[in-house]
Parts: structure tokens; C-alpha cells; sequence
């Protein structure tokens, strides 16, 4: 989620200041509270959270610099902004060493403090998802076996034969298929048995934002940009002598494409800021469940970054073009799920496998093992019994008496189908627009117009 600041406190002595702040903050979406006083502004902060404090610095009682100092302020997570008249360069330095993010000299105009403050909200955001990647980072598996990938078809075994020839070669590996194919179990299989010491990290195109996903991937220098406090190592740095996976690949925003090109060419980096590149060694795998030669055609993917990427392509069937790959992954689910959850797995009857191998499974290996694990939830007995599948559910419906309209049969329709689109995007609306044919802003309407979240 993009950080956001809501919550915000004003101490300042002047009442006429502060109701000018409040009046152009409300205006914005902020819910402000007032304070005359450092000493009254601590009080508030024993009852309540705030995510922004805007301090003035001259103030009776207690002031700006002193409001600083406090101990219960020194530990204090809150972004605060200072505010003075009298301000100079050295007092300025004096609030920064003490805590402060900013100093706004007054007299200033509105759109000063909403300038700043949109700057303030960005650095936490970028703060916020460094949190995010670190703890994602934390969770990679570093070492995988490829007989974890459970299988019974030859298309599975003629792939892993692929992974097993191409994974001690240095070349870039693209994997393709649709959502829930298992993409990510192949990259960690092509890295397990490439006999490459460095990590394998992974990260997905579409979940950064644009504006950060640069400095993510390469790193950057101490001031950078707004908030780059310290120097960063990027994802390729971090990764080498390793594997970086990236998932989701057709999501790389035009203007970063050539900077990945670069680095595939040239095996090379250059930290957002930076005036000289670094040689890396870390081998590229990238994934996508979109058609990439589509996304060509629409001017919305380099084609001689594909072809760099696609050196070797890996195309992932969807499970409904194996289906003797089902009944392995239900005995496997069954049994992971049971073990977890500290109970005896159940039996899984010929008919119910045969149940299971007549369904379509648009959301692949990860719609199969969701369904299974809703299955063993309500399991009482020795014999697993399967919930109706979305399609026996749709043919037992009947209209209720006075329910034949047209229009809310199309309306439902429409609302499972976009709904299917977006699960297939894992909820990239961007792209999910782009697969339905319509604009952004027509899939946002009708999201908010069928209650979709």
C-alpha cells in the first residue's frame, strides 16, 4: 500500500497560523489536531498517534527546539517538520540533527507545506517498501531441490530435462505460462542445479511502484533523490554469483527496459545517481503469464530485450493440458496440508479423482491445492469429499421465480468474468484492463460499481 499521511498534529503559539493550516489541510483529506505548546502537543501524543507533527520553533513554555529534545519525542518514529520566522541556516541544521525531517521558513505559501509534506510521504513510502522487500528477501528459499516439483506427465519431465541442460550455462532464461503454473519453482530449479554459490532473490515487476522499482533492482547513491539517506545496494548487487528472478517481467516499466537490456549485454549496473558502472555476475531468469510478442506489437515491450531475455524459453502447460499431473499434486496436497495441520490424511477416492481430472483449472496448480485445502477444512471423515467445483455450482443455479432479467445476468456475468481476469493479473488492474480491451478507468468504474475489491 502507498504510504499516506492522515493523521496530523500543529503546534504553534499563533492561532491565526493554525487555523490557516488546518483550513488548507482539511482541504486535502487530513484530519488535524491543534496544540499552543510543546508541552500541550506531549500531552496529545500520550493519547494519540499522529503520522506528521508541523512544530513551530518559537513558542512559550516549551519550545520548538526543546519539543525536540524531549525524551518521549527522541525515540519517536513521527515525521516532524519545523517552523520559525527566525529561522537561518544553522538553526535549520540544529532541528535536522535532532530528529526533524524538514524546516519551513515562514512566511510561507500553502502549497509549501503540501510540497513538503508530499515529499515527507514519499520517503516514508519508499521506507515502507524497502521494509517490505527485506522481509520478502528474508523469506527466499536459498536452497531447493528440483525432486520438490511433483509431477507424472512427459511434458513436466521433458522440462525439467531443459532445466537440468541449461542451468549450468550463464545464459538468461524466460519462463512463460499462465498464473499458478509454477514459474517460480522452475527459476528455483534452474538456480539449485546451476551450482551457483550466490543467492536466488526474487521480486515481482508489478508489485513496486514504478518510481522505485529502478533504484530496487540497481541500487542507488546517498542523495539520489528525496529521501536517499544512505547508499542502497540493488537487487543485482545483492544477488551475485547468484539468481534474481523476475516475475511478472512484461510489468518493467519502457523508460527501464534499456537499462535491463544493458545489463544482459554488458553484465554491468549503474546505481541510480551514479556516474560509473560495476561489473556483476548474477544470472537472469524472468517470468510473465503474458503473451510478450503481443505486448511488441502494442509498442509496450522492447523486442530486442525479449530476444535477450528468451535466449532459452521455457513454456509452462497449464494443468488442464496434464492432467495426469493432478492426481499426484492432490495425493501431495492432501498429505502437506494434513501433516501441517497435525492430522491423518484422509483417502481420496477414484471417483473423486476422476472428478478432479475433468475440471479445466484456470487457476492451475494454485486453484487445485486452494481447493484441496477448502476440502480438508470440512473433512470429518477417513474419505475426503470434494465441495462442488465452480462449474457444478454454476450448473446447479436456478433463477429464482421473477429473476429472468437480462440485464442482471449480464451484469453477473461481467462481474465474474472481470473478477476471473483480475485473479489471473494477481490483481493488477493495469494489465487486467489491458487483457478486457478497456481503459483503466472503465475497469476501475465497474470494480466499484460490482462491490469488486
Amino acid at each position: 500500500m502507498p504510504a499516506s499521511f492522515k493523521n496530523l498534529l500543529i503546534i504553534d503559539d499563533e492561532a491565526s497560523m493554525r487555523h490557516m493550516l488546518r483550513l488548507v489541510l482539511e482541504q486535502q483529506g487530513y484530519r488535524v489536531t491543534e496544540a499552543s505548546n510543546g508541552q500541550i502537543g506531549l500531552e496529545l501524543l500520550q493519547k494519540e498517534l499522529f503520522d506528521v507533527i508541523l512544530c513551530d520553533i518559537r513558542m512559550p513554555d516549551m519550545d520548538g527546539l526543546q519539543f525536540l529534545r524531549h525524551p518521549k519525542i527522541i525515540n519517536l518514529t513521527t515525521t516532524i517538520i519545523m517552523m520559525s520566522a527566525y529561522g537561518s541556516i544553522e538553526t535549520a541544521l540544529n532541528c535536522m540533527k535532532l530528529g526533524a525531517y524538514d524546516y519551513i521558513s515562514k512566511p510561507f505559501k500553502p502549497d509549501e507545506v503540501l510540497l513538503t509534506l508530499k515529499k515527507a510521504e514519499e520517503r516514508l513510502q519508499l521506507q515502507q517498501e524497502n521494509v517490505f522487500l527485506k522481509n520478502q528477501l528474508s523469506q527466499q528459499v536459498t536452497t531447493f531441490d528440483v525432486r520438490q516439483i511433483i509431477f507424472a506427465s512427459n511434458s513436466m519431465n521433458r522440462i525439467l530435462e531443459t532445466v537440468r541442460t541449461v542451468a549450468t550455462s550463464n545464459t538468461s532464461v524466460l519462463i512463460s505460462g499462465e498464473t499458478g503454473t509454477g514459474k517460480e519453482l522452475i527459476a528455483k530449479a534452474l538456480h539449485s542445479e546451476s551450482g551457483r554459490t550466490g543467492p536466488f532473490l526474487a521480486i515481482n515487476c508489478s508489485a513496486i511502484s514504478p518510481g522505485l522499482l529502478e533504484s530496487e533492482l540497481f541500487g542507488h547513491v546517498k542523495g539520489a533523490f528525496t529521501g536517499a539517506e544512505h547508499e542502497k545496494q540493488g537487487l543485482f548487487s545483492v544477488a551475485r554469483g547468484g539468481t534474481l528472478f523476475l516475475d511478472e517481467i512484461a510489468e518493467l516499466p519502457l523508460d527501464l527496459q534499456p537499462k535491463l537490456l544493458r545489463v544482459l549485454q554488458e553484465a554491468e549496473i549503474r546505481k541510480v545517481g551514479a556516474t560509473k558502472s560495476e561489473g556483476i555476475d548474477t544470472r537472469v531468469v524472468a517470468a510473465t503469464g503474458t503473451d510478450l510478442e503481443q505486448e511488441i506489437d502494442k509498442n509496450l515491450f522492447r523486442k530486442d530485450l525479449y530476444y535477450r531475455l528468451a535466449v532459452v524459453d521455457i513454456n509452462l502447460p497449464p494443468l488442464r493440458q496434464r492432467p495426469e499431473d493432478i492426481r499426484v499434486l492432490a495425493y501431495h496436497f492432501i498429505d502437506q496440508i494434513s501433516f501441517r495441520d497435525g492430522r491423518a490424511a484422509p483417502r481420496l477416492t477414484e471417483q473423486a479423482l476422476e472428478k478432479l481430472q475433468t475440471y479445466s483449472w484456470p487457476g492451475n496448480i494454485r486453484e487445485l491445492r486452494n481447493f484441496i485445502e477448502k476440502a480438508l477444512i470440512f473433512c470429518r471423515n477417513q474419505v475426503l469429499e470434494l465441495p462442488p467445483l465452480p462449474t457444478e455450482r454454476r450448473l446447479t443455479q436456478r433463477p429464482e421465480e421473477g429473476d429472468f432479467s437480462l440485464k442482471e445476468a449480464s451484469q453477473r456475468i461481467e462481474r465474474e468474468y472481470i473478477t476471473k481476469v483480475l485473479a489471473h493479473t494477481l490483481g493488477n488492474r493495469t494489465q487486467a484492463a489491458k487483457l478486457l480491451e478497456i481503459s483503466l478507468r472503465s475497469l476501475l468504474y465497474k470494480m466499484k460499481e460490482f462491490d469488486i475489491r
